[in-house]
């Protein structure tokens, strides 16, 4: 395979929490034009911060995956399609877009696209060495090697499956499990033909992409009616997330958490709780941890201006129940550094006070 810094060892000491200021859309308020919180990615590490639940020094930094990279999945020919700004307009949503020269659309938009990517595929590599890993973007679950869609303008899931089945032993098959409200029709026609990968689905039917031939490629398929609420959508999670990891023994489990199923959502018609949010996280996490299978989770969909605290909570919730565990928190293998001990040791005794 071609060389790439994205599978470089992340510095000593890190949580494999992967995210970079580059993630976050900001241009002449352009990205309010879209129901999108295009900041939220900033606001969910600022209240984790807050948490004292990590430093800057502490995550890892996503870096921008490279053309090379792309070509991994994307056809070249999809790549120079991005070179024209309508094209991005149509897949961000965002109209203006087409109107703007390309150089400023690859900077402003795609460059954020394609380092939320890079931080997928690093986040793969994290979760295989360290039992768990969060990208604090990506989850670009519409978008396939040919094309884009749905503010989808990389495959970040395949990516980092088909990187980790490329690359890392022992890694040979994969299940993605996608509990956005919208069907993962991307993903879903990248590997519809491949048995390594197992595909569970939870989504609301009546939404966009309706995407029946990408069907086909569920294993386990949850089609949700309008309104539905926590109790019945908790159920279903639990019940089929089990049944899932029990039919198909992963590598990996690639976890796409988007947070458009909260109730009030303008394009996810969907009603749960931002409580009901938190468990179902810890469902997943549960099920994938009890089992020893590494879990990837990356933040997908999700467009109200609370998104970012739901999320930050969830990831607090995962940590306080230690299913994000210590043992993983050094940032290389090996004795964890002097400064990490100390800094351990202050939050243990901080714990206590």
């Amino acid at each position: 395979p071609h060389r790439t810094e994205l599978y470089e060892e992340p510095p000593l000491g890190c949580w494999p929490i992967v995210y970079s200021p580059d993630y976050n859309i900001t241009f002449m308020g352009l990205e309010k034009l879209h129901p999108f919180d295009a900041g939220k990615w900033g606001k969910v590490i600022n209240f984790l911060k807050e948490e004292k639940l990590i430093a800057d020094d502490l995550i890892v930094q996503a870096r921008e995956a490279t053309d090379e990279d792309l070509l991994v999945v994307h056809t070249r020919r999809y790549l120079n399609k991005l070179k024209w700004s309508f094209v991005v307009a149509t897949i961000t949503e965002i109209p203006p877009v087409a109107f703007l020269p390309n150089f400023v659309v690859q900077r402003k938009v795609l460059k954020p696209l394609r380092t939320q990517t890079g931080g997928t595929i690093m986040a793969g590599k994290l979760a295989v060495d360290r039992g768990w890993a969060i990208n604090v973007g990506g989850g670009f679950h519409h978008c396939s090697s040919d094309k884009g869609g749905g503010f989808c303008a990389y495959a970040d899931i395949t990516l980092a499956i088909k990187f980790l089945f490329e690359r890392v032993q022992g890694v040979s098959r994969a299940t993605i499990i996608d509990l956005d409200a919208h069907q993962g029709n991307g993903h879903e026609r990248d590997f519809m033909d491949d048995p390594r990968v197992y595909i569970m689905d939870a989504y609301n039917r009546y939404i966009y992409p309706g995407d029946g031939f990408a069907k086909r490629a569920i294993k386990r398929k949850v089609e949700l009616e309008w309104g539905t609420e926590d109790s019945e959508y908790l159920q279903k999670v639990h019940t089929h997330v089990e049944g899932a990891l029990n039919e198909f023994k992963p590598d990996i489990v690639v976890y796409n958490a988007g947070t458009d199923i909260l109730d009030g959502d303008p394009l996810g018609g969907l009603a749960i709780s931002p409580q009901g949010i938190v468990k179902r996280d810890e469902v997943v996490f549960r099920a994938a941890r009890s089992r020893g299978v590494p879990v990837l989770m990356v933040t997908s969909g999700g467009y109200q201006k609370r998104t970012a605290r739901i999320i930050a909570d969830s990831i607090l919730n995962l940590h306080s129940l230690g299913l994000l565990g210590r043992e993983q928190a050094a940032c290389a293998l090996g004795s964890p550094s002097l400064d990490q001990m100390v800094r351990d040791s202050a939050k243990d005794f901080s714990n206590l006070s």
